[in-house]
């Protein structure tokens, strides 16, 4: 791209990145594999004849830890993925052949902030409360707002705050706030894309239940094909009362996949 293409798409573009740092310890879900990062070898640990030297990285992380998107393939009812395919046919090799993570297309598309944490005049939602469709719906009629086939909605608690304090993010006996199945219900009938949140798990928890029943999850990877995106930064988004944007989201290219880490950003004008 010329410098003079390249001038042209970013003048009067700025970002707003929604994506987490990835950080060994960060608060993440119990069922799946922690981030781990290490240096396998670093500066020092091996010098060329004329001085330089280089360092070198390793990952392992499960993929659904820090911001990260589910594809279909994460969630099964009675045996069947969404579209009514086989979970266990669907499975070729170890791999999620059908609905794997490496079917999800790279995201440009209108997204808007749904914020009913401040709708409802709170800084933050409390642990285990069920944000309702009524919640939904006044949060989109306070900011002037209206859902569009296609839309990614992006929904923020306030729960994210905790993101920095470790466990209390996970919820446990607190429970953490989020829609239920009637929001989900909801949302789907909208004809949505991709929801989002700023929570762990992406729909209430209940105090004490961890992730016992996420129907959520069920309404939308099962039934209606909506991808789900979780641990989302999106305090910034909320200070600067942006409630619509460009959301772009680039799944990694992990065949067979039930998940990826992700690190979204909400695009505006300058």
């Amino acid at each position: 791209m010329s410098d003079q293409l390249l001038d042209a798409v970013t003048s009067g573009v700025q970002y707003v990145d929604l994506g987490r740092q990835l950080r060994v310890g960060m608060p993440q879900s119990p069922n799946h594999p922690q981030f781990w990062h290490t240096l396998p070898r670093r500066h020092g640990d091996m010098v060329r004849s004329d001085g330089g030297s280089a360092a070198n990285d390793m990952i392992t992380t499960g993929t659904h830890v820090g911001t990260h998107i589910d594809a279909l393939a994460h969630v099964s009812q009675d045996g069947k993925l969404f579209g009514g395919a086989d979970a266990g046919a669907s499975c070729l090799g170890g791999k999620y052949v059908e609905h794997g993570v490496h079917t999800i297309e790279p995201m440009v598309r209108r997204g808007i902030l749904l914020d009913p944490a401040t709708y409802l005049g709170l800084p933050d939602l409390e642990g285990g409360y069920e944000i309702t469709v009524a919640d939904l719906q006044g949060s989109l009629e306070h900011h002037g707002m209206q859902i569009k086939s296609g839309d990614v909605v992006l929904i923020r608690s306030g729960w994210g705050k905790k993101f920095a304090e470790g466990q209390p993010y996970v919820g446990g006996p607190s429970g953490v706030p989020g829609i239920g199945e009637a929001g989900a219900d909801w949302l789907a009938a909208q004809g949505i894309h991709a929801a989002g949140a700023d929570t762990i798990a992406f729909e209430r928890l209940a105090p004490g239940g961890g992730h016992a029943q996420l129907p959520a999850h069920r309404v939308f990877l099962v039934e209606n094909g909506i991808y789900i995106i979780e641990a989302l930064d999106l305090e910034e988004l909320a200070k600067k009362k942006i409630y619509e944007f460009t959301f772009v989201l680039v799944p990694l290219n992990i065949f067979g996949a039930t998940g990826s880490p992700v690190r979204p950003l909400a695009l505006v004008s300058a």
